[in-house]
């Protein structure tokens, strides 16, 4: 699930909130910045189980509706293609997927259903909603369409949803936008071969990148002084106190990656801070830091103290 970028803006971010503690705890920000990676398999979780829960609600409603007294021919008999779409059958049936909301003890929604009911509320006033329903058959590819729909139409935009997992938890703002894109990926990749059991993501590609979250925080930390010395004297236009922290700390952490990371390419390196920064700082630091970075490069080159090991890496 995790991609590289994403973990250098979940670094940068820990080693900012360091410098605006004032800490030199390494131990407790990086004990930090896992628990911040951490937190983003339960988003994942959080935000796949809505699409159960919102079936689960609705089937509830239908039950209750189906045994009133004076229930209508039509709550006696409902439609209910959507409580029996295949695809939130697949998730709901799923062993991977519960095991995980198990283990990780996700009960959000228990706690907050009001919110399932929103979503539920805000499908059913659709076009969407009403042209699916129109009749009572279900199939695997009309099923799959229409959940990725309602996840990518319905769920991701509401605003409701948004604040409430804002609130929950402040460092999810950044990886909503990571875990949505993931979550739509694997709905599309869903087989109509009845015996393939829906799996969770893994929250890291390998344990190489586990290993670099960690080597490159504290690579980055404990050489920040050394590396403030390279670009120091290469900013001859720019007052070096009002340049932007975010700026320093990702021309550090660039210039940790070209030193103490041979098997990165120093274009890969250079490419992803600066989307980084386009993100995350000011309007003009992608143009300044990519003249710094540039720079840096020729001097080290001229100097020999770049070793990238591999073909294509510098």
């Amino acid at each position: 699930m995790l991609n590289r970028r994403h973990i250098r803006v979940k670094v940068m971010q820990s080693i900012y909130a360091m410098h605006q503690n004032h800490s030199d705890q390494i131990e407790s920000q990086e004990k930090f910045l896992y628990n911040s990676i951490d937190n983003i398999q339960d988003l994942y979780l959080i935000m796949i189980s809505s699409l159960i829960e919102i079936q689960k609600r609705e089937n509830i409603f239908l039950n209750i509706s189906s045994q009133k007294h004076l229930a209508t021919p039509e709550e006696r008999n409902p439609n209910k293609k959507f409580v029996n779409n295949i695809i939130l059958q697949r998730l709901a049936e799923s062993n991977s997927l519960s095991i995980a909301l198990e283990s990780r003890k996700i009960n959000n929604w228990d706690l907050n259903d009001d919110y399932i009911q929103i979503l539920l509320s805000a499908m059913k006033e659709t076009k969407l909603y009403d042209d699916y329903m129109q009749n009572n058959k279900n199939t695997f590819e009309e099923d799959k369409a229409f959940v990725i729909a309602v996840f990518m139409e319905i769920i991701t935009p509401n605003e409701k949803l948004y604040d409430y997992l804002e609130d929950h938890k402040l460092t999810w703002i950044d990886d909503i936008p990571l875990v949505n894109t993931q979550i739509i990926k694997e709905l599309k990749a869903i087989k109509a071969n009845a015996q393939d059991d829906f799996r969770i993501s893994k929250l890291y590609k390998d344990t190489e990148d586990k290993e670099f979250a960690s080597n490159l925080f504290r690579k980055t930390v404990l050489n920040e002084a050394e590396f403030a010395k390279e670009y120091v004297d290469k900013t001859p236009n720019w007052d070096t106190e009002r340049i932007a922290e975010l700026d320093t700390i990702v021309i550090k952490m660039a210039i940790c990656e070209f030193l103490k990371f041979p098997s990165i390419p120093i274009k890969v390196t250079i490419n992803e801070y600066l989307e980084v920064v386009k993100e995350y700082s000011t309007p003009k630091s992608s143009i300044f830091i990519n003249g710094i970075l540039d720079n840096l490069v020729k001097e080290f080159q001229a100097n020999n103290k770049l070793s990238k090991v591999g073909r294509g890496l510098m």
